[in-house]
């Protein structure tokens, strides 16, 4: 007997719907399942055999053959062990669930007592299949709750086998899984705890930070060890506008597929911040394999990817990042397909002045050679230094700063500045792709930073002395027109331009 229950599987970030065909008939006992399975999905056979017998069903000694349609789509993970075990529980007539299983999808794994895993990209698969038609997605219990995030789809959370199929008979009720997005969302907390209040001293730099916030701009930190620059850098997702619920939506779906979901926690409220170590693999950061994975890139998507030690990240994995700044995306290629991954995410990149870190100490002197320092900044090639909007110094902080008792200024009235100039740039920018001023093409650069006649002068001067490139022209045009929109002003003015210029001074390398 023939049995065909819906499921789904994933190919990078796309879900897609496939028909688990079970065939159940006379002959020598043998379980095949073909259809482009990979390795792990072939091991199904094992997990369902031992499931089903453990759960009270008979396994039937007959020749059995799965069928994963469409044929041409590769399946990969163990999502499909229980539509198989339903199917094969159909096609042998010990459940009759055929006219419930018309309008429903089953999605998950099952362990050798029969209870049912968890797996990854529900999120993706539950649109995927709302958007098919499908009225009903049964589903492992812990992922229920992001799979319900969509609101297209009735979801059901199932723990077992068992319990699956006492509800597909009538035998059991499984009330619908619901979740308030709104209520969920509201209930986002100040970022992990730091605030920026909690650094003492450093006031241009967070003023470089604040601007690097307000305009979606990346930055490089350049200072000797200790000087707190990855302190700095993990608070600056305290200080960037909240996440609207689209955009909490689209991390929620990566974070999904890369299995970093838990079921207390099915919705990403927060900006991610993503840091990994210099010692991370090309396709770790960028993304791919042989089945492509999202990056580090695209696990920082709305949020901060932080370099740390940049200069000791590999040469190939630094260049790589070039194209995804530009677009804003990661594109893989394979000979399967090609696929995209989202990246739009803000990078903060430190770095020591020099390979031993005291160049321009005031108290600690450098013993680096010309030649070494000039080998170690080479490390970061000028297209991709171009490519960041803002380089600032960060000094040595004082004794005095350290000391004392005076009180910073806290994340929250910097944010509060930040989410106002944010407002400015939405409205200017409506009906566009792009939502902040480090996302503008040059057409709106041309249209909205628009110069006095001194600012122009100034920037011109700047423009010859620095040796900047058209690139880093447009760059400073647009750290000038966030300047200009955290003080409400329309036209960007000489002292814009001249602080904008400030944080290109360290252009490519320093005056050795």
């Amino acid at each position: 007997m023939l049995s065909i229950i819906n499921s789904c599987t994933l190919y990078g970030m796309q879900a897609y719907p496939i028909k688990v065909e079970v065939d159940v008939s006379p002959g020598l006992p043998a379980f095949d399942i073909v259809g482009l399975p990979d390795a792990s999905v072939k091991e199904s056979k094992e997990r369902v055999r031992t499931a089903l017998r453990n759960s009270g069903f008979e396994f039937p000694l007959r020749r059995i053959t799965v069928n994963l349609a469409p044929a041409d789509i590769r399946k990969e993970g163990p999502i499909l062990d229980l539509p198989i075990a339903i199917g094969i529980l159909v096609s042998t007539q010990q459940l009759a669930a055929e006219q419930i299983l018309a309008g429903a999808a089953i999605v998950g794994e099952v362990s050798l007592d029969g209870a049912v895993r968890s797996v990854n990209g529900l999120l993706s698969m539950a649109d995927c299949l709302g958007k098919e038609g499908l009225q009903r997605f049964f589903v492992p219990k812990d992922n229920a709750a992001e799979a319900a995030l969509t609101g297209s789809i009735d979801v059901f959370g199932v723990s077992s086998l068992a319990e699956l199929a006492d509800c597909l008979c009538g035998e059991k009720e499984i009330a619908i899984t619901k979740v308030d997005i709104d209520n969920l969302f509201a209930q986002a907390e100040s970022y992990m705890g730091y605030d920026m209040a909690e650094v003492k001293g450093q006031e241009s730099v967070k003023r470089a930070l604040e601007v690097a916030a307000a305009g979606g701009h990346n930055i490089m930190l350049v200072g000797s060890p200790g000087s707190g620059k990855t302190m700095m850098a993990r608070r600056l997702p305290s200080i960037l506008p909240d996440l609207s619920i689209e955009e909490s939506l689209e991390i929620t779906i990566m974070y999904s597929i890369a299995g970093m979901l838990s079921p207390e926690q099915p919705l990403i409220k927060q900006r991610p911040f993503r840091g990994p170590h210099h010692t991370a693999s090309g396709a770790s950061i960028i993304g791919g394999g042989r089945l492509p994975k999202p990056g580090e890139v695209s696990l920082a998507h709305h949020g901060v990817l932080f370099l740390d030690e940049m200069p000791e990240f590999p040469r190939n994995v630094l260049e790589a990042l070039r194209q995804p700044m530009e677009d804003r995306r990661v594109t893989v290629s394979r000979v399967g397909g090609r696929l995209e991954f989202p990246a739009s995410f803000q990078l903060v990149g430190a770095m020591n002045p020099c390979p031993c870190g005291f160049l321009g100490d005031p108290l600690k002197p450098c013993h680096c050679t010309p030649m070494q320092i000039q080998r170690y900044l080479d490390k970061i090639s000028g297209p991709l230094m171009d490519r960041i909007d803002i380089h600032i110094d960060v000094p040595r902080v004082e004794y005095e700063a350290l000391a004392g008792s005076k009180v910073a200024e806290s994340s929250a009235s910097i944010k509060s500045r930040v989410m106002a100039a944010r407002k400015i740039q939405q409205k200017r920018l409506a009906g566009s792709q792009a939502t902040c001023n480090a996302a503008m093409e040059r057409k709106q650069v041309e249209e909205f930073c628009r110069l006095t006649l001194e600012a122009k002068n100034i920037l011109k001067e700047a423009f010859m002395r620095l040796n900047l490139s058209a690139r880093s022209y447009d760059k400073v045009l647009k750290v000038a027109r966030t300047i200009a929109d955290l003080a409400g002003e329309e036209v960007v003015g000489l002292n814009h331009i001249a602080e904008a210029l400030q944080y290109r001074s360290l252009d490519r390398k320093y005056d050795l």
